[in-house]
């Protein structure tokens, strides 16, 4: 089942968050639910991917991205993970998400979001994303100058342009 309910909390209670840059890092506070778990009592690995999206809607809606997709009819994608876990997250067990945008070049936003709690890291993914209009991508220089952020210059790391380049050698073959 979707986590609505959650999901709704993420955007009701924005007004509490201050906003950020795009480059800034964004944390959400959480819990592992009934609904999240799987049969080992442990946070759904597909789960981990839906509470990522919360992470990057608050970016969105924190660094004034989210009215900008509205105003311009623009729409978010996601165009590649890699996600490593490392320690279980068990039922109720309390836990962060933190999001933050490490890298960008012509066409891409570069997230790397992280599951942390008591301190210790349990996954980490990037997160390769995009801003799509009705004539396809739109490019993150013309993102960037909608929100009035022109001047936001993060390059992107060479693990993650490594990461990029393999990432295209794979087959797309039936």
């Amino acid at each position: 089942m979707y986590p609505w309910l959650r999901l709704s909390k993420v955007f009701l209670t924005k007004h509490k968050r201050k906003p950020i840059g795009v480059g800034d890092v964004s944390i959400l506070k959480s819990r592992v639910c009934l609904t999240d778990i799987d049969p080992f009592m442990e946070l759904n690995n597909g789960r981990y991917l839906t509470l990522f999206d919360f992470g990057r809607y608050d970016v969105a809606m924190r660094s004034g991205l989210w009215k900008t997709l509205k105003k311009e009819n623009w729409g978010l994608m996601v165009a590649g993970i890699s996600i490593r876990y490392r320690y279980r997250l068990r039922l109720f067990r309390k836990f962060e998400i933190h999001s933050k945008v490490v890298g960008i070049d012509h066409r891409w936003f570069y997230f790397e979001q992280k599951f942390i709690s008591k301190g210790k890291l349990h996954t980490s993914a990037l997160v390769r994303t995009a801003i799509t209009s009705k004539k396809g991508l739109v490019p993150t220089k013309e993102v960037l100058d909608k929100l009035g952020q022109s001047d936001v210059v993060l390059p992107v790391p060479q693990w993650i342009e490594e990461w990029a380049k393999s990432d295209e050698m794979r087959p797309w073959d039936i």
